[in-house]
């Protein structure tokens, strides 16, 4: 899995306004204010007296700043943040603490950051990918089996398709539709490609759970949750099995092109339940997995 993606350090925009301090305003003026908002009740109160106050670091603060203007959408995936000499000003830190607040947001997946002539700080929105990552370790460490993993996806992802059927957009519908009607001609030339069609099965997948841009999801928590679990999944797979090992025949190829037809008119005619009903079938009786269902999530190996 891929925790941050890569980004083109000479095409991104460059923000402009990647930082919003008032003129004179300093890290340690912020840590001032945070530390009063955070005693902001009853000082005398009997459950606060004697409690230790922890004073944030100054790097945690630039951090806690820079993090609140990604995840709001005032910084956008691939905005260059300004040099490290203009940055250090406007917050009034060292570069030894600027650099401290980009290890940390580097170690959150919200920013890249390249040494050189033309490097520099990029951003990155946060992804379901990099929370997938650390919800695998803590199934890993719980010793948590693969036949787990995909009982509690079967659940999730139907749940969500049952959702999708009330809430489809016309849009949405056309993507999936043209999607269908590509895999259609692939499987009617004269020799087709199982690798090649069975990409674009998964990439149907991947469609159901992401809705066109502009336009809402069924339920914005299932679909992160369900795209997680499949992120984990999909790392399951064993870097020394091959496409050949990993591609359905044809016939079966064929078989899940016509369930997923089926799905698209279920989902177009907005019937909730037989739209569930056909789906969980589906990702009941489809093998998902070369590993025996038993085995424990390994994702790092030895």
């Amino acid at each position: 899995m891929t925790l941050t993606p890569s980004a083109d350090l000479t095409t991104s925009r460059v923000a402009p306004h990647p930082v919003r301090l008032s003129r004179g305003t300093t890290a340690e003026g912020t840590a001032t204010r945070a530390i009063t908002r955070g005693l902001g009740g009853p000082l005398l109160a009997a459950n606060r007296v004697g409690q230790h106050v922890r004073v944030p670091k100054t790097a945690e603060l630039v951090a806690a700043h820079l993090r609140r203007q990604i995840v709001r959408g005032e910084l956008h995936e691939g905005d260059a943040l300004p040099p490290e000499a203009v940055l250090m000003e406007q917050f009034g830190v060292s570069r030894p603490t600027l650099r401290e607040a980009f290890r940390v947001l580097e170690s959150e997946a919200l920013i890249s950051v390249r040494r050189g002539a033309h490097g520099g700080a990029r951003v990155h929105t946060p992804g379901g990918d990099v929370a997938a990552r650390y919800t695998a370790l803590v199934l890993e460490h719980q010793h948590t089996t693969l036949a787990d993993i995909h009982t509690a996806h079967t659940h999730l992802e139907t749940t969500t398709i049952r959702l999708l059927a009330t809430t489809i957009t016309d849009t949405h519908l056309t993507t999936l539709t043209h999607h269908l009607t590509t895999t259609t001609h692939l499987l009617d030339t004269p020799n087709p490609d199982p690798h090649t069609l069975h990409t674009h099965h998964q990439h149907f997948h991947t469609l159901l759970l992401t809705p066109p841009p502009h336009t809402t999801p069924a339920n914005h928590t299932l679909t992160i949750l369900t795209t997680m679990i499949r992120h984990i999944l999909d790392a399951t797979t064993p870097d020394t099995l091959t496409p050949d090992t990993l591609t359905p025949d044809l016939d079966t190829l064929h078989h899940h092109h016509t369930t997923h037809q089926q799905l698209l008119t279920h989902l177009t005619n907005h019937d909730p339940d037989t739209a569930a009903t056909h789906w969980h079938h589906h990702l009941t009786h489809t093998p998902h997995t070369p590993h025996h269902p038993t085995t424990p999530l390994d994702l790092l190996g030895e």
